[in-house]
């Protein structure tokens, strides 16, 4: 028993370090971005690079304090959860951050190769864009095929309330579309 209250009390301990590292990284990477791009601005480089820039280490930055929050909620807190259920509360949102950045990298290269007459290496981006698509419909896949137990809550979309048409007859409708009007 003494083994088990140590073992997630170190569990702890490094949930906190590395959010506190993830979070410091995420941080420092938005900041120096940005006086980068300030020091850019002064020096007069084009505007439309600095902001692809600024979009693609924010996009970055953001991916990495989504990282933090995973391991801050699912390994900060008390132990005792189901592995499955750990993994569809978390993946989603961490994939989906991934997604999103690898589809926004693989836009601003295709930008970038239009602009500089480079047609031929569009190859590398439109991988990255699929790429993004397959790691979505893996994620996809996962949440259909692995078990929902533990996953009580209930989605609001599922839920019926009462509704009266004008005929005088009743039924019901979804929740969202009932409080909708």
């Amino acid at each position: 028993m003494k083994s088990d209250a140590l073992s997630v009390t170190i569990q702890k301990i490094f949930a906190k370090g590395f959010t506190f590292l993830f979070l410091a990284i995420s941080a420092t990477i938005l900041l120096s971005t940005l006086g980068t791009a300030a020091g850019q601005l002064l020096h007069g480089e084009d505007l439309t690079q600095i902001i692809i820039k600024i979009v693609n280490a924010g996009v970055i930055a953001m991916a990495v304090f989504e990282l933090a929050m995973v391991i801050s909620k699912e390994y900060g807190e008390e132990e005792g959860h189901d592995v499955i259920i750990m993994l569809r509360r978390t993946l989603p949102r961490f994939i989906g951050t991934v997604c999103v950045a690898l589809s926004l990298e693989g836009l601003i290269m295709v930008i970038k190769y239009s602009q500089l007459d480079l047609a031929g290496n569009l190859y590398y981006p439109v991988a990255i864009i699929v790429s993004a698509a397959l790691l979505l419909t893996a994620l996809g896949a996962f949440l259909r095929l692995a078990p929902d137990r533990g996953m009580d809550v209930p989605l609001p979309a599922y839920e019926a309330a009462p509704v009266s048409s004008p005929t005088g007859t009743t039924g019901a409708a979804p929740a969202v579309a009932a409080r909708c009007c």
